[in-house]
């Protein structure tokens, strides 16, 4: 039976990114060496962060004056990083999901945090509006997409501060306009890679502006200075990074797989939207994610809901049981995800909604 793997992270990955990362497993550049034990100072591991740092740049059009870096500790990590390397006084966050609300507990340990909107009350389903950035912040973060509640951020905001991103969920998935950020990064098992590495990507003379004392492994100039490699990479995620880049590369582009998103996106929602079973938990379709899409049972079928998780598993639905926090279903449809997969997520749905 053919599985269609909605897992949120760690997720799913292309073939092309699998399969040459399997066959490097067992011989790694023609080394005759496994790429799980060769020394990340070889050249043909040189060879393959410099060829996905360039690719990152190439796809999301990464202007001058900007590293690209491959980093441990998760997109976790950067909840302390980021404060540690560009907050002196006072940042500004919004709250609209668990990640958001860890970033700005991490960051109250630096220096003073306004939250200048939150939508905690309503249980994260849509994005605030109309809040104001202050100017005497030193910069302001948000995350892109809540893969937990099914919201996102598809534009970049336009602030008199540093701007700043977690986009671990979405990244890859649009457009970005890099020059508007000092710094972006995203854990990579989402759109990227196996889990183990986080990309970042960060303007340079924005650093150095600290009058405290940072940690060498926590200061960003550490790792631009070496190209990466303080400490030992993650070598075999950043490989497979490599081959992802490759594939987008292959498929058009970052617009081209924004399109094929957003048509995935369509498929599920205008289900979810003529269901009379299903509904959706985010209220506004302007605050939807096209990455994680969640939904659940309407009141007079909610006694369903572990039914339907066992009738879709039964036809290869994998991942689709929502967050434990929030319940219900989520359907994450990350770029490696055929559209074949969400057509038959949706078959599935209008088989059980008959069914009952």
């Amino acid at each position: 039976m053919k599985k269609h793997n909605f897992y949120a992270g760690p997720s799913i990955l292309s073939e092309y990114t699998i399969k040459n990362t399997a066959d490097a497993v067992l011989n790694f550049a023609d080394m005759g060496l496994s790429l799980l034990e060769i020394s990340h100072r070889s050249k043909q591991f040189q060879a393959v962060i410099d060829e996905a740092s360039a690719l990152v740049k190439e796809l999301l059009e990464v202007p001058e004056g900007y590293s690209v870096l491959w980093l441990g500790g998760g997109a976790s990590m950067q909840f302390c990083m980021i404060p540690y390397n560009f907050l002196a006084k006072k940042a500004a966050y919004i709250d609209t999901g668990t990640w958001a609300h860890n970033a700005i507990k991490e960051a109250r340990l630096f220096g003073d945090v306004d939250v200048v909107a939150s939508s905690a009350d309503a249980n994260y389903t849509f994005i605030p509006k109309g809040f104001t950035v202050p100017a005497d912040a030193d910069y302001f973060h948000y995350t892109s997409n809540n893969t937990i509640y099914g919201t996102e951020i598809r534009q970049d905001p336009d602030v008199p501060v540093r701007l700043i991103a977690d986009m671990s969920s979405d990244i890859f998935s649009r457009p970005i306009d890099v020059a508007k950020y000092d710094a972006i990064y995203a854990g990579a098992q989402k759109n990227l890679a196996p889990a183990g590495v986080t990309l970042v990507i960060v303007r340079d003379e924005a650093l150095g502006h600290m009058e405290r004392a940072i940690p060498t492994m926590l200061d960003y100039r550490t790792h631009i200075k070496k190209g990466s490699m303080f400490n030992t990479p993650p070598v075999l995620p950043i490989f497979s990074a490599l081959q992802t880049l490759k594939y987008y590369k292959q498929l058009g582009g970052i617009r081209a797989i924004e399109k094929i998103d957003l048509e995935k996106a369509g498929i599920l929602y205008d289900a979810i939207d003529n269901s009379k079973m299903f509904t959706g938990t985010v209220t506004d379709p302007a605050d939807r994610s096209i990455m994680n899409v969640c939904f659940v049972m309407t009141p007079e079928y909610k006694e369903l809901e572990a039914e339907f998780v066992e009738f879709a598993t039964a036809r290869g639905m994998v991942g689709i049981k929502g967050h434990r926090s929030v319940g219900g279903f989520r359907a994450s449809l990350y770029n490696a995800l055929p559209v074949e997969s969400v057509r038959a997520l949706v078959e599935c749905m209008k088989e059980f909604e008959a069914k009952h």
